[in-house]
């Protein structure tokens, strides 16, 4: 499994949104600016986190992003998902080495292993990484 720069940008960007409660809406220029990324390469992102339901975005003067649901109703796994896709395995040991006994049982720990990912990062709530507020 590989968890990429974006999806490091996006965690990045949403706890920064989710830790301004007090403002209406976040500019993606403050987010671009704190951690020092791309405002293109950020757009981009804050667009998939839009299209997945984290945030919402409000165009205009007065624009910006917003949490689209309460800290504490968004998960870890949902928002690595909104960027890099669904976490799955393309791992297929046993179909490379004509299902000899060592890859079934390859493939069994790559499973395990990836459940267990999935389960920490769905258990892991926004509010839990921004301190519970």
């Amino acid at each position: 499994m590989k968890i990429g720069r974006s999806t490091g940008y996006a965690l990045l960007a949403t706890c920064y949104v989710a830790q301004h409660p007090e403002k209406k809406t976040v500019l993606s220029q403050e987010i671009s600016k704190k951690y020092e990324i791309p405002i293109e390469y950020l757009l981009k992102i804050l667009q998939q986190l839009v299209r997945g339901n984290i945030l919402r975005s409000k165009r205009g003067p007065r624009g910006g992003f917003n949490l689209a649901r309460p800290a504490n109703k968004i998960t870890m796994l949902q928002i690595i998902e909104a960027v890099d896709g669904p976490m799955v395995s393309h791992m297929n040991l046993a179909d490379y080495a004509r299902r000899e006994k060592f890859s079934i049982r390859g493939d069994k720990v790559f499973g395990k292993a990836l459940s267990q990912t999935r389960t920490i990062f769905q258990k892991t709530k926004l509010s839990d990484l921004i301190g519970g507020k």
